[in-house]
């Protein structure tokens, strides 16, 4: 089944989002990480879309929404999360799995836990919530939270360098063949836009708010226990497996599955995480 484009406007921006499957087909959202967009979700939204209604919106500041001015909009993961929920309800949406990567992984939370009833499941992908998962990648952005300077932001630049965008989809990956060229090269052509440095490191800074809710989101899995599905490329450097194990302390229901692969597990594995995720949400 096709996929279809749209673009509305939330809480007065313009929000672009990816949509496959029938309406009225059991939903789940697709908030995606950093440095991409919805288009990393190109090739799992087909996978699903016989049976699923999937949604994939861009978050203001990626790919084909608004980049308000810094002056005029908060680029924050509270303002994002706020965002989501006003793209769900706009669109009829009560019950959804929340697929959790990376960025994704706080916001989907975050929306978690302003209606914690209407999440049917999680996908969790390389997304954390546990502080053992903050591992050396992250001294420096760890910094730059405790003191949001000139010289605390220049120090995170090096991660918007082509050759840095390109090995977050190449690192701990055995067969490059695997991997299609325009992930790293549409994630390199929109930072490259005039202005979205600025914004990338204000949401570098605004992570730091998301760890302070760790215990929050954490709370919400043990109380509210929600069917869980756990893939882990467990050769990411940026969220390596130390924080995907955590998870079954509160999840204890929780599947894992470790691969042998880096952060953007869907770009090498998706023929093997795909059945996976089918089964996982034929039972739900």
């Amino acid at each position: 089944m096709s996929t279809r484009f749209h673009t509305t406007e939330v809480n007065g921006v313009e929000i672009f989002y990816r949509e496959a499957g029938p309406v009225d087909g059991p939903v789940v959202l697709l908030p995606h990480g950093f440095p991409t967009s919805s288009w990393q979700f190109r090739n799992l939204m087909p996978a699903l879309a016989d049976k699923y209604r999937v949604i994939a919106p861009d978050y203001p500041g990626f790919g084909h929404s608004a980049s308000p001015s810094r002056d005029e909009f908060d680029y924050t993961f509270a303002t994002y999360a706020d965002l989501l929920k006003g793209l769900v309800d706009q669109l009829g949406v009560d019950r959804y799995t929340i697929y959790a990567f990376d960025y994704g992984a706080p916001v989907g939370y975050r929306l978690a836990l302003k209606a914690p009833e209407r999440v049917s499941g999680l996908i969790i992908q390389n997304g954390n919530a546990y502080e053992e998962g903050l591992k050396e990648f992250w001294d420096p952005i760890k910094a730059n939270w405790a003191s949001d300077t000139p010289e605390t932001r220049k120090a995170l630049t090096p991660v918007f360098a082509d050759e840095a965008i390109k090995s977050q989809y190449t690192h701990g990956v055995h067969d490059a063949t695997h991997l299609d060229p325009d992930a790293w090269l549409h994630d390199s052509t929109q930072l490259a836009r005039p202005g979205n440095w600025d914004i990338q490191l204000d949401l570098f800074h605004d992570y730091g708010t998301n760890v302070t809710l760790y215990p929050q989101f954490q709370e919400f899995f043990r109380t509210y226990q929600p069917p869980t599905l756990i893939v882990w490329g467990e050769n990411d450097f940026i969220f390596p497996a130390d924080g995907a194990h955590p998870y079954l302390n509160d999840l204890p229901k929780a599947e894992l599955h470790l691969f042998d692969s880096g952060h953007f597990l869907l770009e090498d594995q998706l023929d093997t995480v795909v059945p996976l995720i089918r089964d996982f949400l034929a039972r739900i």
